[in-house]
Formats: C-alpha cells, structure tokens, sequence
C-alpha cells in the first residue's frame, strides 16, 4: 500500500516511520520537516501521486488548504483521511471539496508516544474502507458515524473533559503558589488522578499550547452548534491562550 503523510510533524512522522515498518510505501511531505528515515517528496503534489491512501496531518488551519492543493491529483480510488482535530464542520467542508471518499478520523491518544497503535474513531463515506487497510497495520479503528464530523465531534467533547481537567489543575496550581502551599497541593491532586496524568497535563499543556488553543476553541463552537454553554470549553482555551503567549514571550526573550 502506498501511503502519502501530508504533516510531518510529532504525529505525522511517528505515523510515518510505523507504516513504513510495517511494509507500506511512504511519501511525506512537510514544507518545513524533512525527518531522516522517511522518503520524503518535493511537493504534496508529488506526494499524493500514485497513493492508496492519503493522511493529512498538519493543523485544522490550514487542512483546507491542503485537500484543495492536491485534489487534483488524487486517484479515482484513493482514500483521504483527515487526522486533525478539528471541528465537525470543516469535516464537513473537506468532505465536500474532495473529490473521492473522505474519512474523518480522530487519533485519541498520545501519538508520538504509541503512533500507528494509537486508537482511532473514522466516519464518513471512505470510514469502513480506511477501518479495514488499517487495522491489519496495527491501529485499532472503530467506525462511529457514516458522516463526516462524527468522529471530530467524539474526539472534542472528549477534549471538553481532558483539556478542562488540565485547566483546572494549572488553575489550582497557579493558586497554590501564591498561597505557598504547592507542594501540598500538587501531593494532593497526584493522589487523585495519579503522578504521570498530573505530569501529562502540565507539561502536554504548556508543549502543545498553540494547537490546543484551536483544539478548544473548535470544542466550544462545536458545543454552541449543540445548544450548550461552552463554559468549561472557553475557560480551557483561555488558559492554553495564556500558556502559548507565555512560551512565545520566553522564546523571544532567549
């Protein structure tokens, strides 16, 4: 099977390197990485020609883009796959700006950390085909939906409870400190949820900062479409909003 990985990227390139491992024919494409061990093509165009499959990988900003950029060139039988976190309409969008079948699928999980292992939920019209050349690869795909979007949306009402997890452990923290407690504080909370998820959350927060702003804001506008106050979903996004300001201000400094 030939694979085209448009993002390479934490998750993009782990993806990359496992389908690789695993027999496939990769072509990656990034217009910034070019990680060693991965073929990589001159262009997405160049990228695209010829693949079974296609993976988008790269961010919901620009996703549109990108399917509009190659569509073009895909094969009458190729499958696209969007892997972004995005919300249920953008899905929707590409679905629609494709010229073949489209699977929405959402990675829940740690990528860089279990890559192709990683659990997915597809939906959409090309979700069962892209379930059965995958699953024999090693990723545990459950069709959730015959529309595109339904897999996106899984994917944010989880992120409403994960990422406001995480806003209101930094939310304690922050107080925490400034009563000069922390260390009771951070003890106390690891007791409830555990040292390595505590860990996660402060550090996956402040790492993956920029792209989970997006992330969380596509879960509240996602809920309004529901009919429900994104209080928790908004909240979220503005802490990830501070911690992303906050890195850029360091990495400027330095």
């Amino acid at each position: 099977m030939i694979v085209a990985v448009l993002g390479l990227g934490e998750a993009g390139a782990r993806i990359a390197t496992d389908l690789a491992a695993a027999g496939c024919a990769v072509q990656g494409w990034d217009p910034v990485r070019q990680p060693a061990g991965i073929d990589n093509a001159s262009s997405a165009l160049d990228a695209v020609r010829s693949a079974d499959v296609v993976l988008s990988v790269n961010a919901a900003a620009v996703a549109l883009d990108v399917a509009a950029g190659v569509a073009g060139e895909l094969g009458r039988d190729t499958v696209y796959a969007d892997l972004n976190t995005a919300a249920p309409q953008l899905k929707r969008e590409l679905a629609a700006t494709l010229p073949v079948v489209f699977a929405d699928v959402a990675l829940v999980g740690v990528v860089p950390a279990t890559g192709l292992a990683t659990r997915a939920l597809a939906s959409g019209a090309g979700a069962e085909r892209f379930a059965a050349l995958f699953q024999p690869l090693g990723m545990p795909v459950e069709v959730v939906g015959p529309q595109p979007g339904d897999a996106a949306g899984l994917k944010l009402l989880r992120s409403v409870f994960m990422k406001g997890m995480a806003a209101a452990a930094l939310e304690s923290f922050e107080a925490a400190k400034a009563a000069g407690v922390e260390g009771r504080v951070h003890a106390d909370i690891a007791a409830v949820i555990g040292e390595p998820l505590l860990e996660r959350l402060f550090s996956g927060s402040r790492a993956h900062a920029a792209r989970r702003v997006d992330e969380m804001r596509a879960a509240a506008a996602y809920l309004e479409e529901l009919g429900v106050d994104p209080r928790i979903a908004s909240a979220s996004a503005d802490w990830l909003a501070q911690l992303r300001d906050e890195s850029e201000q360091v990495g400027f400094a330095g």
